[in-house]
């Protein structure tokens, strides 16, 4: 049977007010009854409710987060960043895995306001949003993160994904190749799409150049180990000389795709990922990526929902960040 309140007051001689402050307001108890209480909490086991306590202040200790997918390193990134900013004002982040799956999200949200935490992190799963519109209205803040939101009316942190793309595919033609391969899916994901949208616009200020799309299923390595075998089973002149993989988990998985059939990278095909997660360096030719600053966006996303939380009336504010290239030899011919 769990110990109670009552219990320890009881043990310790004094009331059940008395203990309250010493768990709470320990300042406004003499020094000899906090030791008092304190060693019969120790000897009773006693666990104090904060759930309890936070219901009753109204006012809750803990953030929640949501991401597309937990297994990916730049989304592990950006919560321990949400997780070192949070610590900094005593709040702890709950972390949920969507895995990109528009009920477990649902079900993530349902769960994290009948806790009653102080906001939600998110990357949401569609551009629809009415959940996380109607978890707002009743008053727990929300923050999109690696997600702007067209109409402005949610605080979000993000990167700049189409100029990433045009940045990615830029790099490539200034290498010299121009048949660009963009492999990347499901194609409704706004990452995906931004990213493409900036491959293209790179491919049309130079002539001759040219752009097809792989579309993948999911953002995985096993997704782009399939893209990669596909692209090298063609014959050598139907083969893009390029690839732009919208994440680096799918370039992770094409260049092993393509190394399985004989197609050397970059010789043959040059690659570039996205995200800039720490596997990238160590692959067996070190790859190309985008990067982006994954630990500061969690931060900056809990900054954004502080200010969220503490004010009311304000205008949801937007964070864009730069994205940056980095060249490795996934790319580099000499």
């Amino acid at each position: 049977m769990a110990v109670s309140v009552r219990d320890v007051a009881a043990l310790a001689g004094v009331s059940v007010g008395t203990v309250s402050n010493v768990l709470n307001r320990p300042e406004k108890v003499a020094p000899a009854t906090v030791e008092r209480v304190q060693g019969a909490i120790g000897e009773l086991g006693f666990v104090r409710n904060d759930a309890a306590r936070q219901l009753r202040a109204g006012r809750s200790s803990t953030l929640a987060m949501v991401v597309l997918d937990v297994a990916n390193p730049f989304f592990t990134d950006v919560a321990r960043g949400a997780e070192e900013r949070a610590a900094e004002d005593g709040l702890t982040v709950l972390l949920g895995n969507s895995d990109d799956q528009a009920e477990r999200e649902a079900l993530y949200l349902e769960q994290f306001e009948q806790q009653r935490v102080r906001g939600v992190l998110i990357t949401p799963v569609a551009e629809d949003m009415p959940l996380l519109r109607q978890l707002r209205e009743r008053g727990t803040p929300v923050v999109l993160v690696d997600r702007e939101v067209g109409d402005r009316t949610f605080s979000s942190v993000a990167v700049d994904d189409v100029a990433g793309g045009r940045l990615a595919v830029e790099h490539l033609l200034d290498g010299g190749r121009r048949r660009i391969a963009y492999v990347g899916g499901p194609v409704g994901t706004r990452q995906v799409i931004d990213r493409l949208s900036g491959a293209r616009r790179a491919v049309a200020a130079v002539d001759g150049a040219s752009l097809e799309t792989v579309e993948t299923r999911a953002l995985t390595v096993h997704q782009g180990r399939e893209a990669g075998e596909a692209i090298a089973g063609r014959d050598r002149a139907d083969r893009p000389d390029a690839i732009f993989a919208a994440n680096d988990l799918l370039a992770i998985g094409v260049l092993q795709g393509l190394q399985r059939s004989g197609v050397d990278v970059p010789t043959e095909v040059a690659l570039i990922g996205y995200d800039d997660i720490d596997f990238v360096q160590s692959t067996v030719v070190p790859l190309s990526s985008i990067k982006q600053p994954a630990h500061l966006i969690g931060r900056t996303a809990v900054e954004l929902l502080l200010q969220d939380a503490a004010s009311t009336g304000a205008a949801p504010e937007q964070v864009v960040f730069d994205p940056e290239l980095v060249a490795r030899e996934s790319t580099q011919t000499t």
